[in-house]
């Protein structure tokens, strides 16, 4: 389902058939060491995860993680949504770019576009960021968004430190 469209970029929800995609974004070395391992080695395991996590989110509440694309040409180039975790109290805003990509803006053309259709269209009160305190870009980028730095806990089952952001929109709450 197409969510959005920037400049550059469309954005839309995440299919059982992207599991390639999403298998190869998954296990590169990058989101291995910043984000952390999905555990996920085959097709098969990349599908039901799909289904299970981003399709189920995207159900329920109505946002989730989506595949970016190349508007000329159509390339997936990585994902940037929305995301509810059980270890944060509001909704936090998730991106990754296929390091080919990286260095032409488009993490931050697509984390602002989430942005804005969060605030604007969800209606969301406030929006969370994290990252790994030693990702200086991901930290920058959060930063530009308008995420100010509020902790450093430690979250969910890894055990390891984690850059909690926040910016507050004000109004409703979805």
């Amino acid at each position: 389902m197409h969510i959005l469209d920037t400049e550059r970029l469309t954005l839309r929800t995440i299919e059982v058939d992207d599991a390639a995609f999403y298998l190869e974004l998954v296990n590169d070395p990058s989101w291995l060491r910043y984000i952390g391992d999905r555990n996920l080695h085959t097709l098969e395991q990349s599908r039901a995860y799909i289904e299970q996590v981003p399709c189920a989110m995207q159900r329920e509440l109505g946002h989730s993680m989506y595949v970016i694309e190349l508007r000329e040409g159509g390339a997936a180039i990585g994902m940037c949504g929305l995301i509810k975790r059980d270890t944060l109290p509001d909704v936090d805003i998730g991106y990754a770019i296929r390091p080919a990509w990286w260095g032409h803006g488009y993490a931050y053309e697509a984390a602002a576009a989430v942005l804005a259709y969060g605030r604007d269209r969800v209606g969301l009160k406030r929006l969370l960021g994290i990252t790994d305190p030693d990702n200086v870009v991901s930290n920058r980028l959060l930063q530009k968004l308008g995420l100010a730095l509020v902790e450093t806990p430690i979250l969910g089952a890894e055990q390891r430190p984690t850059n909690l952001y926040r910016v507050e929109f004000g109004g409703l709450s979805a």
